[in-house]
């Protein structure tokens, strides 16, 4: 495994950062295709093995059930200040709007829940998971801030939002004396390119954190269609939504992607996570089996060429955004959002 630092923090992390969204109670959140604690456990500590020390989860993932697995793996597998975990926060609520809970507030009760779950006493970094356009950012940033100052968090990121939101809160954070965003989670991979528009360079001249979520588009990148599909290929409807209305397109890459992985003799996974590793600082790259986190700490070590690379680009075209990023529009603020709390219960 390698290494580096996470944009402008002190945070030291491994290439590739386990996304632990597969894990949790199938019966308790939106998908039903997550692992159980005993094979969540069995992943995290092949991940561990491996040199992964970057995990990432939140607290909308399986109704909290998510971080409660995750906590425990690692308080029985790791060494606290050996890993760098990360969690997320959801917007508030209509029914906390209505109660009169500031975003302050959300903040802290959310942070309070996350560590809760984890039974750990803070996280390295804390992620502001999907813009809430009925909160003002000062708010969300100034809750941030005295989560960082209170020592429940070490760093904050942000993700699912636009170049122009993360400059604008970052440059509102530096006139207020707040802490900024160091970290950007966003939607990113060889099929689904947009956030080299104006987010990569953004980052890059800043140099804030790129770890991108859906780093082989939900396992379209790890194999041919139809080939050797999995639970979550099948029951994934989310999923489904944001790749299948450009599936003959992308096809076009993918075939690409197995036939450059014929050629060098390793897998799709490796070359498709090749290509990001030489754009991103640590794509979040979910496992539900060990074999899927062996073949991520692989592609670390996989060198493409300029001409390989390019192959694998020069098919894109543009596309329509999809998922929760589709959604980051003022006239969407009052709708219900992908990411739910379920039955978690936020003290």
């Amino acid at each position: 495994m390698k290494y580096t630092k996470l944009g402008n923090s002190d945070l030291n992390v491994s290439r590739i950062c386990m996304g632990c969204m597969g894990f949790g109670d199938p019966t308790r959140g939106q998908h039903s295709w997550t692992v159980d604690e005993e094979h969540s456990r069995e992943i995290i500590k092949r991940g561990l093995e491996l040199g992964v020390n970057f995990f990432d989860t939140a607290i909308a993932y399986q109704s909290g059930t998510c971080e409660q697995y995750v906590g425990r793996a690692l308080r029985d597998f790791a060494k606290r200040e050996d890993i760098v975990v990360a969690t997320k926060f959801l917007p508030r609520t209509a029914d906390e709007i209505e109660r009169g809970i500031s975003g302050q507030q959300h903040i802290e009760n959310m942070i309070n829940t996350s560590l809760s779950n984890l039974g750990m006493d803070y996280v390295d970094l804390y992620i502001y998971h999907m813009w809430d356009w009925n909160t003002p950012i000062e708010d969300i940033l100034d809750g941030l801030d005295r989560v960082v100052k209170a020592g429940k968090a070490r760093y904050i990121g942000i993700s699912n939002c636009f170049a122009w939101q993360l400059a604008n809160a970052n440059a509102i954070a530096q006139r207020e004396g707040f802490a900024k965003f160091i970290s950007v989670q966003g939607h990113y991979n060889l099929i689904f390119r947009e956030e080299e528009r104006e987010m990569v360079p953004y980052c890059t001249e800043e140099n804030i954190a790129l770890t991108p979520y859906s780093a082989l588009a939900s396992g379209r990148l790890s194999r041919k269609p139809g080939e050797n599909d999995t639970k979550r290929a099948v029951e994934d409807a989310y999923a489904k939504f944001k790749y299948d209305a450009t599936a003959q397109q992308d096809g076009v890459i993918i075939n690409r992607v197995a036939e450059t992985a014929e050629k060098r003799g390793v897998t799709m996974t490796e070359v498709s996570l090749a290509w990001l590793l030489t754009k991103v600082t640590s794509p979040v790259v979910g496992a539900t089996k060990p074999h899927h986190i062996e073949g991520a700490a692989k592609a670390v070590e996989l060198e493409l060429s300029d001409a390989e690379i390019a192959y694998l680009e020069e098919p894109y075209v543009p596309h329509p955004l999809a998922g929760v990023m589709a959604q980051n529009k003022r006239e969407n603020a009052k709708d219900r959002h992908v990411w739910s709390t379920g039955d978690q219960k936020i003290k």
